[in-house]
């Protein structure tokens, strides 16, 4: 760059714009091809609108799956799923949720 090169604020609100879409075009890609698999016991009772006490009793009767890591239980959206499924439900859980 010489001394005579000048950026203008109409050079800098381009490459703004082209930053932006790059940046956005890398993350959005991203989160497309990894969306979440698991949810936690508050995702899982607000998404069904359940219950401490009924998940606890999925949990207990072996109707929804779950791994347990310290004192946090994770359930794949993928078992959520299959439960209503097998229940006649035309609910579906989306994966991206999150």
């Amino acid at each position: 760059m010489t001394a005579l090169d000048l950026i203008t604020r109409d050079d800098l609100q381009q490459f703004k714009l082209e930053l932006f879409q790059e940046l956005g075009s890398i993350f959005g890609k991203d989160k497309a091809e990894s969306p979440k698999k698991f949810l936690r016991s508050k995702e899982v009772r607000k998404l069904l609108d359940i219950s401490s006490g009924t998940l606890l009793n999925l949990r207990i009767n072996g109707t929804l799956p779950f791994t347990m890591i310290g004192k946090i239980h994770y359930y794949k959206i993928q078992d959520i799923n299959k439960i209503l499924e097998a229940n006649n439900s035309t609910n579906k859980i989306v994966a991206t949720h999150g």
